[in-house]
């Protein structure tokens, strides 16, 4: 007999668990078409108030503002992403000392910029510009 009561009550607490467990499922399923159908009226209610008078689109129905937000959904995405890798991740990793290596070996040239423009670069710049002038000038006496 103890054996027999001791097995019920294994089988009760197992059916408790698995109840409880169902009920959580339920109640999260329910939960979740919940707040699905509150982010659609809300969705609608946020078109309605500001599409008319920025963009001059008509307002939208319950029903019409769920196409909406499907299509944003599946345009847009579901937003799983965004995790960090995992260190077995079958992406190439790029070491940062190899990124842009040369632009930033150009880069660094520019350091001497201003150096080159206050030495020679005004001068050659003017020495330029009297070139162009002398140039524009021959022409214009030919015609």
């Amino acid at each position: 007999m103890e054996h027999k009561k001791e097995f019920e009550k294994a089988v009760e607490k197992k059916v408790e668990r698995t109840v409880k467990k169902v009920v959580k499922v339920i109640a999260m399923v329910i939960l979740g078409v919940v707040i699905f159908l509150l982010a659609n009226y809300l969705l609608m209610r946020l078109w309605n108030w500001l599409m008319p008078d920025l963009f001059g689109v008509g307002s939208v129905t319950y029903w019409q503002a769920l196409g909406v937000f499907i299509l944003a959904k599946l345009l847009f995405g579901f937003g799983g992403g965004g995790g960090k890798s995992k260190s077995g991740s079958h992406k190439k990793k790029i070491k940062s000392s190899n990124k842009c290596g040369s632009w930033r070996r150009d880069f660094d040239e520019w350091k001497h910029y201003d150096q080159f423009w206050k030495e020679e670069g005004e001068e050659a710049f003017k020495t330029y510009v009297r070139k162009i002038k002398n140039e524009n000038h021959d022409t214009t006496e030919e015609n």
